[in-house]
């Protein structure tokens, strides 16, 4: 049998193979370096400095238009300001209002009368806001969307009537 030959035979192929072996891993690690430090790399939130990031959190939820005064104007009909204002819960019975039409619902509160209910109903009362949510409207008419509700319910209240027209 013969001999295993190895693969360096002279001594300037031993240097040769000593330098390399120590090259050519510290080329490799230093163009991974360049290449992992060349690439931006952005950590979570480091967005959220950026004069865009914070305009957008700054930006306004909502406008407030005013409108001008144009004098009086015309007064709604209980069953108008129901479905304007008062609907959305009473309808529905949302966070404890009482459905129109539920008489056993509505007993109690009718014998509260109709100035207690129209004051509730002006001023709010538990869950329900002022004036149904809608400070636009006239306390005459949630007077008016109070009676329509109430007659519809067991009641036998009268309309309240329109103011009488100012002279100038």
């Amino acid at each position: 049998m013969s001999e295993p030959q190895a693969p360096i035979k002279t001594p300037r192929q031993l240097i040769t193979a000593v330098i390399l072996a120590f090259l050519v891993p510290v080329v490799v690690i230093a163009l991974l370096v360049n290449f992992v430090a060349s690439s931006p790399l952005k950590s979570p939130g480091s967005t959220a400095m950026t004069p865009e990031a914070i305009a957008e959190r700054l930006r306004p939820i909502g406008t407030v238009a005013l409108a001008e005064g144009g004098g009086s104007r015309a007064l709604l009909a209980g069953d108008a300001v129901y479905k304007l204002a008062c609907g959305a819960c009473h309808d529905s019975g949302a966070a404890g209002a009482p459905k129109v039409g539920d008489i056993a619902a509505w007993a109690s509160r009718l014998k509260q009368g109709y100035d207690t209910l129209v004051k509730h109903a002006v001023e709010g009362f538990r869950g329900m806001p002022p004036k149904g949510g809608n400070a636009d409207l006239d306390p005459l008419e949630v007077a008016r969307a109070v009676v329509f509700m109430a007659n519809r319910s067991g009641a036998s209240f009268k309309e309240p009537p329109a103011p009488a027209a100012k002279n100038e």
